[in-house]
């Protein structure tokens, strides 16, 4: 087990960072990104060589103490993000800085402590992006501008760090906790007759993180059918 790669999930306690956490154990030893240490305790139990992670990513004193013993690093897969959407006219400044600090500060911060590990490995880094991140809609101006950045970021990282590689994964709407929030928010019933599953966005990530060593795989734009 010792001799698995290592990957580090970020949001892991739940939706996507869960569903990509269960596809990667089998492959890799984990380590269990969150803010809910209880939950990520309890998915390690069932993951064999997955360790919780707990760790505040909007704090920079935090981060550097979490990755301080992180040497070499094979996969980090940034899945945790929040989302608050209104329109312009109506969204606040705080909805503007939570998206952003989540969303695109703390996969910057993250990213950035950990490049020596990654260049060790010559790692891979998966961005969980979103459909809002190519395409900006009415109501969703302060999240989609913080998954534009995102996008911006994971490409300028990819022309930097020419040993590391660098993939964006575009879901469309996903059914997740955050979804069903999503849809309250736009007071609509939850349904997820046209959403895709966690499972299926899990899977593009491990085909990506699987890809051979000649393959970048660098966008995976999903869409549920």
């Amino acid at each position: 087990m010792t001799d698995l790669p290592l990957a580090l999930v970020t949001g892991a306690s739940r939706g996507i960072g869960a569903a990509v956490a269960h596809q990667l154990v089998p492959t890799h030893r984990l380590l269990l990104g969150g803010r809910d240490a209880e939950a990520l305790s309890a998915l390690a139990k069932e993951l064999p060589g997955a360790k919780p992670w707990p760790v505040e990513l909007t704090n920079p004193e935090s981060l550097a103490s979490a990755v301080a013993d992180i040497e070499a690093l094979d996969v980090l897969v940034h899945s945790a993000g929040v989302a608050r959407i209104a329109r312009i006219e109506d969204a606040s400044a705080s909805d503007w800085r939570d998206n952003f600090e989540v969303n695109t500060l703390a996969v910057v911060e993250l990213t950035r402590l950990l490049l020596p590990a990654l260049r060790a490995a010559r790692g891979h880094v998966v961005v969980i992006n979103s459909g809002a991140g190519l395409n900006a809609r009415p109501g969703w101006s302060p999240y989609a501008a913080s998954k534009f950045a995102v996008r911006a970021f994971a490409d300028a990282l990819r022309e930097e760090e020419k040993d590391i590689r660098v993939t964006s994964v575009y879901p469309g709407r996903t059914d997740t906790d955050m979804q069903q929030e999503i849809f309250k928010g736009e007071g609509r019933d939850y349904d997820t007759t046209h959403l895709l599953r966690a499972d299926s966005v899990a899977t593009a990530v491990v085909t990506a993180v699987s890809a051979t060593p000649d393959a970048h795989p660098t966008d995976i734009t999903l869409r549920p059918r």
